[in-house]
């Protein structure tokens, strides 16, 4: 029995090793201040860009990271505000949500130029120059046809049964130029609660116990023409997803209260509609997924996670994690010095995977 044992971890190591490490390729290692990564996109293997701020104190820096060699030199080029979220349709023209509008960029990030579009957006998707959609908090559901100049509300907003005050979409996915989803929630604070972060209260905190809540996903099947929307009861909220073209799907629920699990991880099947649970672990709390191809693999980030409180300022171990089916998954070497409360995937084609966190620094996977 050991000897079994002894073989399986020494095939499981080989294999981890075979699947590259995710090596430290920038650091924004400064004593007073930190650069909290908010977003990382690759629209090449060549170009990325990180936005976020540089957080000293009370003083907060808008700021972005440019790379346009593969990640081996990063400049710092300084925001007008502070990035939330990225979209980029191509290797040049890409959109940017503040904490304060919507910008442009026809230059790879290099300058930017400010758009007129509603308040509190919090992403952006574009199929081509023109047309593309923008989701936000109070159900903000919105269409452009002209490369964000103008935004109209989507019709379908009002046939979703729900609070405008606390209902809330996160995020927006496309298969192919065809299919798309977009999800979000409605979470009603509970009566009498008077929230504080679990740090502050954490004994209030341990006893909160999730409970279910309004998910919902909007779909479309003709290139956003029409949505139809659903709704489900469920624990936790749907803060990501990925589509890929060959009819699949993964999914990530997070928990914001005492829960047994700090997160899931669901396969989707987006033709049939049928979904399975596919990860959940106890100390590991996923914060972003990626699909490296059509076809995988699949590749999660998440970070350690001890207790039942789920939002914690102390930052934790990066933890990525891999699979190749779906069912069968393996932890892949990190760099030790890699900690954050939050990690961010990105990629630029099946060998070129990236992971950003909130604590300033960027990795990718190497062989």
């Amino acid at each position: 029995m050991r000897r079994t044992s002894l073989l399986f971890a020494l095939v499981f190591l080989a294999r981890a090793e075979d699947t590259g490490r995710f090596r430290l390729q920038y650091f924004y290692d400064q004593a007073h201040s930190t650069f909290v990564i908010a977003d990382l996109k690759f629209p090449s293997p060549r170009r990325g860009i990180a936005v976020g701020a540089i957080s000293e104190g009370n003083h907060v820096k808008p700021m972005s990271a440019l790379t346009s060699d593969g990640g081996a030199h990063w400049s710092l080029v300084p925001l007008k505000e502070t990035g939330e979220s990225l979209f980029f349709l191509n290797d040049s023209l890409g959109w940017l949500v503040t904490t304060k509008g919507l910008w442009q960029t026809e230059e790879s990030g290099r300058s930017w130029r400010k758009l007129k579009a509603p308040a509190g957006l919090e992403q952006v998707y574009f199929v081509d120059a023109n047309r593309g959609w923008a989701v936000g908090s109070h159900k903000q559901l919105y269409e452009t046809k002209n490369g964000g100049v103008d935004w109209d509300e989507l019709p379908v907003v009002d046939n979703v049964n729900s609070s405008e005050q606390y209902t809330h979409f996160a995020w927006i996915e496309f298969a192919d130029k065809d299919v798309g989803m977009i999800g979000g929630w409605s979470k009603p604070p509970r009566r009498g609660e008077a929230r504080l972060p679990d740090w502050l209260d954490p004994e209030t905190a341990s006893h909160r116990r999730e409970w279910p809540q309004l998910g919902i996903l909007l779909d479309t099947r003709d290139a956003g023409k029409t949505w139809t929307p659903s709704t489900m009861s469920l624990f936790g909220q749907i803060t990501a997803a990925k589509l890929s073209p060959e009819g699949w799907g993964i999914g990530l629920i997070e928990f914001s209260d005492a829960f047994d699990w700090p997160s899931e991880v669901f396969f989707l099947d987006w033709k049939s509609g049928n979904q399975k649970r596919v990860y959940r672990e106890k100390d590991r709390k996923v914060t972003d997924l990626a699909i490296a191809a059509p076809a995988g693999p699949v590749y999660l980030a998440a970070i350690e996670h001890f207790g039942n409180l789920q939002q914690l300022p102390i930052p934790r171990k990066v933890k990525i994690i891999r699979s190749a089916d779906i069912d069968h998954w393996e932890e892949m070497p990190v760099d030790y010095r890699a900690i954050a409360r939050r990690v961010i995937l990105a990629t630029a084609g099946p060998n070129n995977i990236w992971a950003a966190t909130d604590t300033g620094m960027i990795l990718k996977l190497t062989p």
